[in-house]
């Protein structure tokens, strides 16, 4: 009887490759459905998204496996993934919680600055006050330099707290606190001075004043909920 020929070896780069594909094409997703091009509640079917970003099915379903570990895409046995739908009655207890850990990692932040900390924060102040918020000076019209930085912003706040995982608990809050904003979004400008209530945090919180950063951050938040809320009652995403 012939022998079979042996198998050959895996390759390792075989498998870094599709790692890295894995990635990218998370990166791809995560980004698409925060920002809402990837509606909530719309079917992820693997055929069609491995065309739309031209990656074989493996990678994919790893991407949107991960993704609905982390709560941003739905599976179900019999219908595959689909992009989690948003709760709006859940806006205020997300709001809650936000303002419960971001308030206590921009404590354990302050309590840790240095000049280094305090120089991005500088930077990213005055980045912002450069930065449009609009695209447009007659309709509003979100504009992704100023979401960037204003991420950047949050993050930069928190940024000397020492527990990785109280960060990452407030990044996962914060991103999905900016699916709510971005679906909400409407297309007419507020009175309100976003950048003014950026500065009396930063003032704050390069000052060493803990509680009075973490209450403009509380007002901050809470202001941009209900604002949220109003928005997205007005574009009849919620009751």
């Amino acid at each position: 009887m012939a022998r079979k020929p042996a198998l050959a070896p895996a390759d390792p780069a075989d498998g870094a490759a599709a790692t890295t594909r894995a990635s990218a094409v998370y990166g791809q997703l995560r980004t698409d459905i925060a920002h809402g091009v990837l509606a909530p509640g719309s079917k992820l079917r693997v055929e069609a998204m491995g065309q739309r970003y031209s990656v074989g099915a493996s990678p994919l379903r790893e991407a949107l496996s991960r993704l609905s570990a982390e709560g941003l895409v739905d599976r179900t046995d019999q219908r595959g993934f689909s992009v989690a739908a948003l709760k709006w009655d859940e806006l205020p207890i997300l709001t809650h919680n936000r303002v419960q850990l971001d308030s206590l990692a921009l404590r354990e932040s302050i309590a840790a600055r240095d000049a280094a900390w305090e120089d991005q924060l500088v930077l990213l102040v005055h980045r912002l006050s450069r930065t449009p918020r609009s695209l447009s000076d007659s309709v509003y019209q979100p504009n992704p330099a100023w979401e960037t930085l204003h991420r950047d912003f949050h993050r930069a706040l928190l940024a000397r707290c020492p527990s990785r995982w109280l960060r990452g608990f407030c990044d996962t809050l914060a991103e999905e606190a900016y699916r709510f904003r971005q679906l909400a979004a409407g297309k007419s400008f507020t009175k309100r001075n976003e950048h003014a209530e950026h500065v009396a945090i930063f003032e704050a919180a390069i000052a060493g004043d803990a509680d009075t950063a973490v209450l403009r951050l509380t007002e901050h938040y809470t202001r941009t909920s209900t604002l949220v809320a109003t928005q997205a009652r007005k574009r009849g995403h919620a009751a």
